[in-house]
């Protein structure tokens, strides 16, 4: 049974994800060795409820309560909690250095959860004692509303975990789907090509992305390819893509395309720049 939380990592998804979970009345500690990221994601958080009360979908005391819920630090010996969800660098030495870590102040009982979107949590959880209790919570941006999350199965993965971490989902009103450890998981493995196919078709000419996106979205689809690549973030995409392409063995499918190195090349990574493939400064 989880009773409390540490997120670790508190960009874009570790502050959606601490939001979620408070908002769902979680005890949570949302860690970063970055005061300046702390700041940030105190303020986006407070930005959110307060976007949330303005639209009547929250009340004053809803407000307070949930922010109650909430403590931001930047000691790591603060990081103790019967689910601790990573959401930092796409780095897997990075992972298994800060989950070894955090290991040594936690429970041998304490889950240790990957957001990961590519990475191995096979690779994760063969460089971490007691690998059983280690799996991927693989949320969506933004975390506080996208409802799929990916309960990721590694070899070791014990199926109590698995079973305390679909029910934590529920808890937070999520759709939880559980899926084996491969690259990409589901969900990044299939939308890859909604992404590649959407630029090869830009970049041989054959349509515009306004069009593509235009297309895509009268389809059914809430975002075209292009505006979704700059809302993630064209490196986070990017990152993505290469992560497959590397596990794949460099299968023509999955290569990088040469549209959107260029623009993570030039800091056009969407939304959060400014520009992406659309200019968001007007």
């Amino acid at each position: 049974m989880i009773t409390n939380i540490c997120v670790t990592g508190a960009g874009t998804m570790g502050s959606g994800i601490a939001l979620c979970a408070a908002q769902n009345g979680f005890p949570v500690i949302l860690f970063d060795t970055n005061e300046a990221v702390i700041e940030n994601a105190k303020k986006s958080i407070q930005k959110n409820l307060a976007n949330l009360l303005e639209k009547n979908k929250i009340s004053e005391a809803d407000q307070s309560k949930i922010l109650s819920q909430l403590i931001f630090t930047t000691n790591i010996q603060d990081c103790k909690a019967s689910l601790i969800i990573e959401a930092i660098i796409e780095k897997a030495s990075a992972k298994i250095e800060l989950f070894n870590q955090l290991a040594e102040i936690n429970d041998a009982n304490t889950i240790f959860a990957s957001n990961t979107s590519s990475l191995s949590i096979n690779l994760l959880q063969n460089n971490i004692s007691n690998p059983e209790r280690v799996a991927g919570l693989h949320f969506f941006n933004p975390a506080q509303i996208m409802k799929l999350v990916e309960v990721v199965k590694a070899e070791q993965t014990s199926d109590l975990v698995i079973n305390i971490l679909v029910d934590f989902c529920k808890r937070l009103n999520k759709i939880a789907v559980v899926c084996k450890d491969a690259p990409g998981f589901i969900v990044n493995r299939v939308a890859r090509h909604y992404y590649l196919e959407a630029m090869k078709l830009v970049e041989n000419n054959l349509a515009t992305m306004e069009t593509v996106d235009e297309v895509m979205e009268a389809s059914g689809f809430k975002m075209g390819p292009f505006k979704l690549m700059d809302l993630i973030g064209n490196d986070i995409n990017l990152a993505v893509t290469q992560s497959l392409y590397d596990a794949f063995q460099e299968e023509h499918r999955f290569q990088p395309s040469v549209l959107q190195i260029n623009k993570v090349k030039n800091g056009e990574l969407g939304r959060k720049t400014g520009k992406g493939f659309y200019d968001y400064n007007g």
